[in-house]
This record gives structure tokens, C-alpha cells and sequence, in this order.
């Protein structure tokens, strides 16, 4: 049987909160995605304790997108029944999101950025989280095949609907975020943030995108601040069994060779020497660039996630620290999402 659920009375009070960038929408500095560890392969009972805590903990943002699981949409039904049982009654404090634009169901709009695709996914996606809008609604990726002014209108429509409150891109290149937020403005729906990789390990973003972003009033909220978990101390002797890297998933092994291992264990060196865990200094780093509203964390126990959160307590860095940093993070091939943002 499950307890009634009723939230921390200080559960602000801690959290560092951030403006996306020129807009009313605020955001804690660390949100919680559900990219993994919230699908059917896992019982719903290991979630439940993630998300109050998250809560407890002033995350009131939590990132869905409709092919999250597995199998794709089950991340979304798995949190549409907890929010259902333990979080009604705060739907005015949570920011919830979630994107369209990877495959989803069999045919030519299953995936990518049309209007009927992107608006037919977003009805699943309210049906699936049992929510009558969204806070937010992302276009997930660039579609090279559909015009931009399609893609931007069909998120212009969804706020029209009354199905969104903002919408956002996510893995779009410089470029791409200048013609969108050009055509959402025009619109009257401009873009309140963009969701890009961004790591130690992943840092595309530093040569133009968060410049644009600065330049357009955009926010930016980092997915894989950790490097799908490279930054932490668990890959520092190898691949352990059970890990991310271990079975079928986005993190091949092959991301994880000799040169990238031992960055990863002089960052941890540097780590140690703060007083942080890896993860830690990485969501701090990451954090560092006012231009980022927020780091976007998984979590697979209330343990890992209190650790992550727990990077807020230590967010300042000297001069040295950074020079050393520089020295170990550096671009490391492992951006798999690197396509989308190409053109």
C-alpha cells in the first residue's frame, strides 16, 4: 500500500533557482529527466521515491520527451500514474516537460518535425503523464526535411491550444536556434529555452550555440551534464556489470577508451582535492556559465540523486582550478547527438 504523499514545508528553501533567460519561466538549477530508469523495465515503486524526494528537494522540474523508457512512452505513462497518486495537488508548482521528434510509432509521422506529427505526439503524450497541458513542449530535434516555419508554427499551435505554456529545441545548431526564435517571435510564441549535451567531455555548445542563446534571451538547460554517467567514479577501473555500459544502450563501450578513462580519473583527482565527488564538480562546471539555467540529472536511487543535488552546496571555482580543469576536459567523441545539431 502506498502512503499519502505530502511534500517537505521547506522544500524551496535550498534549491538555487534560475531565470531562462529572458523569460517568466524559472527553473531549479538541477532538474530531474527521465531519460532512463523510468520505463517498464523497472517497477514503478523504485520511481515513486525518486520523484518525492526530487520534490522535497525544490526540483519541481521534471523532463519527459515521448520516446523515453523502454519501450518508448512508457517513462511518460509510468510518471502520468505517480503524478496522478502524489503530485495533483501541486501541478501549479511543477514545471513538467517533454519533447517529440524521435521515432515513436510506424510511418512517415512517427518521428521528425512535421505539424501533424508534432501535435499528434504531444495528444499522446498528455494522455500517456494524464495531464491536460504541458509547461513545456520541445521540438526534440532538427528535421532537415520539413520547413522550419512548419516545425516552429505546429509548437506556436500547441501554446494556442492551451496543450503548452512554452516551447523550446533541443540538439539545434547556432544557426538553427537564430531562424527558429526569429520565427516563434514572429509568431508571438518565442522560445523560452533550448535543451543541448553539454559536459566536461561534450562541450559543442562553448563555440557559438551559448553565445546565440545569450544574444536571444533563450535559456539553456544541459542534458548529460554527467556524460551518461562517464563522470562519476564508476568507470575509473573499467566497465562494471550492471552498468550503463554494460548492457544495450546509448553508452557504448567504445566512448569509454584509454585517453577518455584517464581524463576522467585526473578530473576525479581534481575532484577529491574540492572536496567533491566527480559528478559533483561536473554539475557544478557545467553550472559555472550564467547563461545556463539548469543541469539535467537522471537518477536511479534517492542515494545518487541527494549526491547529485548536493553539487549546489560547492559551486564556486578559483582561477587555478579552471586552468587545470581545461587541461583534462576536452572533447572526447562522445557526442552521439552531434547530427542533429550539424546543420
Amino acid at each position: 500500500m502506498t502512503t499519502t504523499y505530502v511534500p517537505l514545508d521547506r522544500r524551496y528553501d535550498q534549491m538555487v533557482y534560475r531565470r531562462s533567460g529572458r523569460s517568466g519561466l524559472v527553473l531549479p538549477a538541477v532538474s530531474l529527466g527521465l531519460w532512463n530508469n523510468f520505463g517498464s523495465d523497472r517497477p514503478l515503486e523504485s520511481m515513486r521515491p525518486i520523484l518525492r524526494r526530487a520534490f522535497d528537494l525544490g526540483i519541481n522540474h521534471f523532463d519527459l520527451a515521448n520516446n523515453y523508457g523502454p519501450p518508448p512512452g512508457s517513462a511518460e505513462e509510468n510518471f502520468g500514474r505517480i503524478f496522478e497518486q502524489d503530485f495533483g495537488p501541486y501541478r501549479d508548482e511543477l514545471v513538467i516537460s517533454t519533447k517529440a521528434g524521435y521515432e515513436m510509432w510506424p510511418g512517415p509521422f512517427g518521428e521528425w518535425g512535421s505539424r501533424k506529427s508534432l501535435l499528434a505526439s504531444l495528444d499522446q503524450s498528455l494522455r500517456r503523464m494524464r495531464l491536460e497541458y504541458v509547461d513545456l513542449f520541445y521540438s526534440h530535434r532538427y528535421d532537415p526535411l520539413t520547413p522550419l516555419e512548419e516545425t516552429m508554427g505546429a509548437l506556436d499551435t500547441a501554446v494556442r491550444q492551451g496543450k503548452a505554456l512554452y516551447v523550446g529545441i533541443s540538439s539545434y545548431s547556432a544557426a538553427k536556434t537564430r531562424d527558429a526564435a526569429a520565427i516563434l517571435r514572429n509568431l508571438g510564441t518565442p522560445p523560452v529555452i533550448h535543451q543541448p549535451s553539454y559536459s566536461m567531455l561534450n562541450r559543442w555548445i562553448e563555440e557559438e550555440l551559448l553565445d546565440t542563446l545569450g544574444t536571444e534571451g533563450i535559456g539553456c538547460i544541459a542534458f548529460s551534464p554527467l556524460a551518461q554517467g562517464m563522470l562519476t567514479d564508476r568507470y575509473l577501473g573499467g566497465i562494471p556489470e550492471g552498468s550503463r555500459a554494460s548492457r544495450p544502450s546509448s553508452l557504448s563501450p567504445d566512448l569509454l577508451g584509454a585517453e577518455t578513462i584517464a581524463k576522467i580519473g585526473a578530473l576525479n583527482d581534481i575532484a577529491r582535492r574540492r572536496g567533491q565527488a566527480l559528478a559533483q564538480m561536473a554539475l557544478a562546471w557545467v553550472l559555472q556559465d550564467a547563461r545556463v539555467t539548469s543541469a539535467l540529472i537522471g537518477a536511479s536511487s534517492v542515494e545518487q540523486l541527494e549526491t547529485n543535488v548536493a553539487a549546489l552546496e560547492r559551486l564556486d571555482f578559483d582561477a587555478d582550478e579552471l586552468e587545470e580543469i581545461d587541461r583534462f576536459a576536452t572533447e572526447s567523441g562522445i557526442n552521439i547527438w552531434a547530427e542533429s545539431s550539424a546543420v
